[in-house]
């Protein structure tokens, strides 16, 4: 089994002393808080804050044939936290080092150049980042015969051009990376803390922060100078900055997390606050507001041909903001051949029952009825959509001040109408492809598209309530069918909670760090650009791996600022900094190598 990287700096919470002193505390590992200490502890003593466990020894996490087993683990050591909206969506929130990444399909691709451009970041140094990252999790999949014929299928019906193996998000059809090498290995954010400096980073592992600490007497602006934490055995610690003028806390829990820690230390809409007895840091309304989940939808099709196990690797890139995907194989979850993988009960998707009963045994329900199906009805896979940005938003509260519950949260799914007119567009797009001569082999001649759409919508996906015209009004089949791709963001965003270099606004010494400061999901999977934020923006000829492959990444790519480069593989290198730092040059102009200065004019 693959083990991964044996660190020497991770522990358990409970060796932790009950007062320690850092440079920088970072509170959360996950997909942003890994490449953030890695680059962090370079030049500084960092700890980084994890509420769950390590990813390591875990075959559940680790293998893509397995892929769904850890979303459907309930217990209270699970690497996945499970979560139900308010609109009645079942989803999951990670809690492992390496956070999302240890549980999502894999699929790796980078945001557009126009999302780059909105954000206002460099996009030179933004694909220098990337490809720090690049060099450790990345990987180019296998294509086999279903695969294929989907992308063959998306080329035949108009989503051109064809674009090949890229990273870059361009539009019309390529062939994305993978984080799963070629042995079927998950290569997590945890992988990026190879790059860490290990005299300068403490990862504490089954830690949960309760609370950011806060001076306030005598200051114009309260200033975050530490943190309150308790070990899986309930014990408490605290962890304070140092005095240096540099120190800072970073929050990178998560778009459910970090708002979260934010309300519980007392930075939070006032009302609400009160609410819960919490005392008052900072009136910030904006805190938990802008929460978005992008919706997914998806046509499952039986096959009379074998289909190969796959998760996530061919996408179609549309003109009207939906992105056709794939996933399929008659075993492609949890190593057995009655799931179905990431539309599966046993990871929470579930439609035959209303939003009132999502009960537990609802879904074992669910999961019965599953598993008395022929198995004829687990061969075949699923053509999915997912639209872009989303329009429609809603808002997160707290439900308790224990850190471990989760909050209440609500997306609002098509609220806003383009949202569904999206919707509505990628369904149509995903008819023609099974119609497609391309994808005839995998599809039986006698099921029309209204069949397949009553099968889908029959299926156990969700907690909303059905409506028996689902395959006649493609509208009421996207709402129906609503699932989520676990790309949820908001709550912290640029503008609103943070500024432009991630600063709370209002306080002093906290940062935001990752997914919630977004106002819409970057490219068709997020977690490129969630680790890319905390990476290095330049890798120098002397740090670079001793191994390069000698495959070249095509450039597809409109922008100079997306010329791919060689992929890497071998030991990671140190980091001189990342993006972020350079973002925040007043702050960090220190940390900067010479050649990275002058990449700041």
């Amino acid at each position: 089994m693959y083990k991964g990287p044996n660190y020497s700096f991770m522990h358990n919470a409970t060796v932790a002393p009950a007062i320690s002193y850092y440079d920088y505390i970072i509170v959360g590992g996950g997909t942003a808080g890994c490449p953030l200490a890695a680059t962090l502890s370079q030049k500084y003593s960092v700890l980084l804050l994890e509420r769950g466990g390590s990813p390591y020894g875990n075959s559940n996490i680790t293998n893509l044939s397995a892929f769904g087993a850890a979303l459907s683990d309930l217990s209270p050591t699970s690497p996945a936290q499970r979560f139900i909206s308010e609109d009645g969506v079942i989803n999951s929130r990670a809690r492992v080092l390496g956070g999302g990444s240890c549980l999502n399909a894999g699929f790796y691709t980078r945001a557009a150049p126009d999302y780059v451009r909105q954000a206002g970041w460099d996009g030179r140094l933004v694909n220098e980042s990337y490809r720090w990252v690049e060099r450790v999790v990345a990987f180019e999949p296998p294509m086999g015969r279903w695969q294929s014929a989907v992308r063959n299928g998306l080329l035949e019906v108009g989503i051109g051009p064809d674009n090949g193996f890229t990273y870059d998000h361009i539009a019309g059809t390529k062939i994305g990376g993978t984080i799963f090498d070629r042995e079927g290995h998950r290569h997590t954010a945890a992988d990026l803390l190879q790059y860490a400096n290990p005299k300068g980073l403490t990862v504490l592992l089954h830690a949960s922060v309760h609370k950011v600490l806060f001076r306030i007497k005598g200051r114009p602006r309260p200033l975050a100078h530490g943190v309150v934490f308790r070990d899986a055995a309930g014990n408490k610690h605290k962890a304070y900055l140092k005095n240096g003028p540099k120190s800072e806390i970073i929050i990178s829990s998560g778009a459910l997390g970090s708002p979260q820690l934010l309300m519980l230390s007392g930075v939070g809409p006032a009302q609400l606050l009160e609410a819960h007895n919490i005392s008052l840091v900072l009136d910030q309304p904006m805190v938990g507001q802008g929460m978005s989940d992008n919706p997914m939808n998806a046509i499952f099709v039986p096959s009379p041909s074998p289909v190969e196990v796959s998760l996530i690797q061919v996408v179609g890139i549309t003109n009207f903001g939906s992105y056709i995907e794939a996933a399929g194989g008659e075993n492609f979850a949890g190593g057995t051949g009655r799931d179905y993988g990431m539309f599966s009960p046993k990871i929470g998707q579930l439609s035959t029952v209303p939003p009132k009963q999502r009960t537990p045994e609802a879904l074992a329900k669910a999961v019965q009825l599953m598993d008395s199906l022929a198995d004829a009805a687990f061969m075949g896979g699923f053509i999915l959509e997912k639209i872009m940005g989303p329009v429609s938003t809603g808002h997160l509260e707290l439900r308790t001040r224990n850190p471990n519950d989760n909050p209440t949260v609500t997306f609002n799914y098509f609220k806003d109408p383009l949202d569904l007119q999206r919707c509505v567009q990628g369904i149509s797009t995903i008819e023609k492809v099974i119609d497609s001569r391309a994808f005839s082999s995998f599809r039986y001649d006698y099921m029309s598209i209204p069949t397949l759409l009553n099968m889908t919508a029959s299926s156990p996906i969700n907690l909303l309530p059905k409506h028996a015209n689902s395959s006649t009004s493609l509208e009421q089949f996207c709402k129906d069918t609503v699932m989520t791709i676990w790309h949820y963001h908001g709550g912290c965003q640029v503008g609103r909670v943070v500024d432009s270099d991630y600063k709370v606004l209002g306080v002093d010494a906290l940062r935001v760090i990752d997914g919630s400061t977004f106002n819409y999901s970057p490219g068709t999977n997020p977690q490129a650009t969630v680790m890319m934020l905390g990476s290095p923006p330049e890798i120098s000829s002397d740090h670079r791996s001793p191994r390069k492959s000698t495959k070249k990444i095509p450039n597809k790519s409109v922008m100079p600022m997306y010329k791919t480069s060689r992929a890497w593989r071998g030991k990671a290198s140190q980091p001189p900094t990342s993006l972020l730092l350079l973002r925040c040059s007043l702050t960090y102009s220190d940390v900067l190598s010479p050649a990275s200065q002058k990449l700041t004019t």
